[in-house]
């Protein structure tokens, strides 16, 4: 049996393809890169959504909507800043959503994917002190949870360079997180436990953990005249380089060129870009010495880390910033899979002591 359910294929989906060996994401028909420059988050929500949530979807209708759920959402803030008082993001994010019940009026995928960023600014806010703004509802999502984060509306630059981002993790196949909201959905408890599931299993540091970790690797390395030698021992004594491998992809992760491409339209030297582009480029060179025979490219942590801090983002909201955007992915599979798929119950293989040996 394949460790992890390596190579298993566990349902039917129309959502998201992830091609390991092309290095190519499409969401419902259309590359990732391609989404990115072209819908929007509103926009590629409405794909992910479409024909699960309602027919004919578009960027302008879903744009609406979420911006009156924010505005619906917030109502509920209070109670879901005093859930999470005291935890980190993530889990202060899955407290407050875990007491969303429903939004009046709103289906429970444009409930959740609208409340997590209210919820998620509020928190943060919270944290620092501050108290919660309220939304605008004629914004879109990262011109919004930009603005309730500041106080101030943000430059266009940056709150494109955060819609990619936002797009860009939008869905990817039945990662870790994607399969346990589509497992709980299969008992048809509904979106919202389904999504609150998925975003417990975010917390782990083996998969919605990476970006914070690329800025620690950068500050460690320090100058430009460390990269090579540091990056060296690292590998030499077993250590794992941040922001480098992947499940996977056995080449280039394709989200990590539209996120390069999102920081550098910030500026030049926004999020030290120049120095994490000499680390990548020694990165790549001294594993293909350092591992023959393993592909091992730049992933998708590596420029979320520094768009994410290039836009001031703290990187203890890092993780949570991601599920903000994937939140649109989790709610249609948590829908493929109630509408189309059994109660999902594998079998197992059992490896312990028969009842004669423990006797």
């Amino acid at each position: 049996m394949a460790g992890g359910l390596d190579g298993i294929v566990a349902a039917d989906t129309v959502l998201s393809d992830v091609d390991g060996e092309a290095g190519r994401l499409v969401i419902r028909g259309v590359p990732v890169e391609v989404l990115a420059a072209r819908d929007g988050f509103e926009g590629v929500s409405a794909r992910l959504w479409e024909g699960f949530v309602a027919d004919g979807l578009d960027r302008a209708q879903v744009r609406d909507v979420l911006g009156r759920g924010r505005v619906a959402a917030f109502a509920h803030v209070a109670k879901a800043v005093a859930a999470g008082a005291g935890l980190e993001p993530v889990p202060a994010l899955r407290a407050g959503l875990a007491t969303l019940t429903e939004l009046t009026g709103f289906h429970p995928a444009y409930a959740f994917t609208a409340a997590a960023p209210v919820f998620l600014a509020a928190l943060l806010r919270q944290h620092d002190g501050l108290a919660a703004i309220a939304p605008d509802p004629s914004l879109t999502t990262a011109q919004d949870l930009l603005r309730m984060l500041r106080g101030k509306q943000a430059a266009p630059t940056e709150a494109a360079a955060l819609d990619a981002y936002l797009t860009t993790v939008s869905d990817h196949g039945f990662n870790a997180s994607t399969f346990t909201a589509r497992v709980v959905a299969s008992t048809q408890v509904g979106v919202g436990p389904s999504a609150v599931a998925a975003l417990a299993a975010l917390e782990g540091p083996l998969h919605g953990g990476a970006p914070g970790p690329v800025l620690d690797m950068l500050d460690s390395i320090g100058g430009a005249e460390n990269i090579k030698p540091w990056l060296e021992s690292r590998l030499i004594s077993g250590e794992r380089l941040m922001g480098f491998g992947h499940r996977v992809y056995k080449v280039r992760d394709p989200r990590a060129d539209v996120l390069k491409g999102a920081v550098r339209s910030l500026s030049r030297d926004a999020g030290r870009l120049a120095f994490a582009e000499q680390v990548e480029a020694d990165a790549i060179a001294i594993l293909a010495r350092v591992k023959p025979g393993r592909r091992l490219d730049t992933n998708v942590e590596f420029y979320t880390a520094l768009l994410l801090e290039a836009l001031a983002i703290p990187r203890a909201a890092f993780t949570a910033i991601f599920a903000v955007g994937r939140m649109a992915g989790w709610t249609a599979h948590a829908l493929e899979q109630a509408r189309d798929g059994r109660l999902i119950r594998p079998l197992s293989r059992y490896v312990g002591p028969l009842p004669k040996e423990a006797a």
